[in-house]
């Protein structure tokens, strides 16, 4: 290894923004990457995206370098091309660079890439488990059987699940985080009563959210709630409002600009997260950070969080969710459970690396 050459490290991932605009692409790991950069400045950040955008070739994203290879999702031999194309670069990055490891985002091909090329160069590689790839039916972690030390889970919920599924109980967890930054001053008025963020599909469960809010309607006739998201799920939920009648209280504002979602945030008293499955989610710390409380089925970490209160049916969900509402003097105070920076160094102690940022 030639001690000479600019340190770097890695990351692989399935999808990167396409530009400095596109805050809707994976907006937690955009935070992490870009905060990776600026608490290690002597350390270049390189980022290899696999799948998304949907066009191959270099360009630069606040500073970072990121190489598309624009996959768009093909399979078979497609797939094989694009991991040659990968490890060609590897090599390529390899000659420039002394890596000081390799990042995989997410237990899929991207980890196998990179699983393959730490053993073959000797780097050390590891794969940060984001969260459905805990579950049972990962062929890339039945393939690649990674070590316990390999893996770097996102919460304990992670933790447990994997063990669970693969027999391998990961050795690390660093938390997702959220940019502080992005948020504007907080609203004067929270007129949005109830909140909900993410995919319309089935996992996240946006039937019982608005199920809620017809319940809540009989207590609460001027309730408020707003869904920010899109997916498959749209018609069938905008049938359920229609069929509860409650129109006037409930709105689908589509997918929307990251600081937007951060803006509505800051409006809503609560962010209810009705997911079935969630190894943390992102927009539950942000909305703590805004001041709302936060209601999901999901207890992401075993130690508790201040204002995020954990269901255990759908009957104690809503029994939550009218006594936030309830609350004869709402207090709405920003939660800032995991600082970014204390995660960007954390995994970059994994590595073996640390430095001093400049200010």
């Amino acid at each position: 290894m030639q001690t000479d050459l600019p340190k770097a490290i890695i990351i692989l991932t399935p999808g990167f923004p396409a530009d400095e605009n596109d805050s809707t692409c994976l907006p937690p790991q955009q935070t992490f990457v870009k905060t990776l950069q600026q608490t290690h400045p002597k350390l270049k950040v390189i980022v290899l995206t696999f799948q998304y955008p949907f066009f191959a070739g270099r360009y630069l994203w606040n500073g970072v370098e990121v190489i598309a290879f624009g996959g768009k999702g093909r399979g078979k031999i497609y797939r094989q091309v694009l991991w040659l194309k990968v490890v060609q670069c590897l090599h390529n990055l390899n000659k420039q660079y002394q890596i000081k490891g390799l990042l995989s985002f997410w237990l899929d091909e991207c980890a196998l890439i990179g699983s393959q090329f730490s053993k073959l160069k000797g780097i050390k590689h590891l794969c940060w488990i984001l969260g459905q790839d805990a579950k049972a039916d990962n062929k890339y972690a039945q393939r690649m059987k990674p070590k316990s030390d390999e893996l770097v889970a996102l919460s304990d919920f992670v933790v447990e699940e994997y063990s669970k599924n693969y027999g391998i109980r990961p050795a690390h967890i660093i938390p997702v985080g959220i940019d502080t930054t992005l948020f504007g001053e907080t609203a004067k008025e929270r007129d949005i009563d109830i909140l909900g963020v993410g995919s319309l599909i089935p996992l996240k469960q946006f039937d019982v959210f608005v199920k809620i809010a017809g319940f809540l309607r009989q207590s609460h006739p001027n309730i408020k709630a707003v869904i920010s998201g899109k997916g498959p799920e749209q018609e069938r939920l905008l049938a359920i409002i229609k069929a509860l009648r409650i129109e006037k209280n409930i709105s689908l504002a589509g997918e929307l600009p990251h600081h937007e979602v951060l803006t509505l945030m800051q409006r809503s008293k609560l962010l209810l997260h009705a997911s079935i499955y969630e190894g943390f989610g992102a927009v539950c710390l942000e909305a703590l950070y805004a001041g709302a409380n936060v209601i999901s089925f999901v207890k992401p970490m075993d130690i508790p969080i201040p204002n995020w209160h954990i269901a255990i049916n759908e009957d104690d969900m809503l029994q939550k969710v009218e006594a936030i509402l309830d609350a004869p003097q709402p207090h709405y105070s920003p939660v800032l459970p995991y600082p970014i920076a204390d995660n960007a160094k954390a995994m970059m102690e994994l590595f073996n690396y640390s430095e001093v940022a400049m200010h």
